[in-house]
């Protein structure tokens, strides 16, 4: 199981929202957001019948573990006594001819899983309640291999840089802009 019972359980036995730092619970939103823009991607994607067949039985996975990961994150920010934002809360927007070839939604996919593994990483360096770690520790490494699978696809050395760099939350955020409002 991704997310334990017991870090849902912590968090939510700790009575209120307010024990919960804010930076904690803005970045799970800033999480979630990311994965709904992941999920959307991969669906506009499927929808788009541009990709190959095996492309599309990649993105039927990824899509799966994106449902996992924002099931996930949702129950740690309903624990943490708030809302997780839905789908219908954000409106996408891609660049033009994003969705035109296959090759255009691997570097696309390229493109927003570097964002998403930066996020991640970010998570992880920034977080101050422990039991929130883990979780966020186990999607980096699934969003790398995310990456790793769509370089590729793309031609691309599958190894980036040793130690792939964690983005601030203010970075995520306004790079998050660039596809959803």
């Amino acid at each position: 199981m991704l997310f334990s019972s017991s870090v849902v359980a912590a968090l939510a036995g700790r009575g209120d929202a307010a024990s919960i730092p804010d930076g904690d619970v803005a970045y799970l939103r800033l999480l979630i957001a990311a994965e709904l823009l992941g999920a959307d991607f991969q669906a506009t994607a499927l929808a788009s019948r541009k990709l190959t067949r095996h492309s599309a039985t990649v993105m039927k996975k990824m899509a799966a573990d994106e449902k996992a990961h924002y099931t996930g994150l949702a129950r740690l920010v309903t624990a943490a006594g708030q809302t997780p934002a839905t789908a219908d809360d954000i409106d996408f927007t891609y660049p033009k001819g994003a969705f035109a070839t296959t090759g255009a939604v691997t570097k696309l996919a390229v493109t927003l899983e570097t964002l998403f593994l930066g996020a991640y990483l970010g998570g992880v360096a920034g977080v101050q309640t422990t039991s929130l770690l883990p979780p966020i520790a186990q999607i980096a490494a699934n969003q790398a291999q995310h990456l790793t699978v769509f370089s590729q696809l793309l031609g691309r050395s599958a190894f980036k840089a040793a130690m792939p760099a964690p983005l601030t939350i203010d970075v995520v955020t306004q790079s998050l802009a660039d596809y959803t409002s």
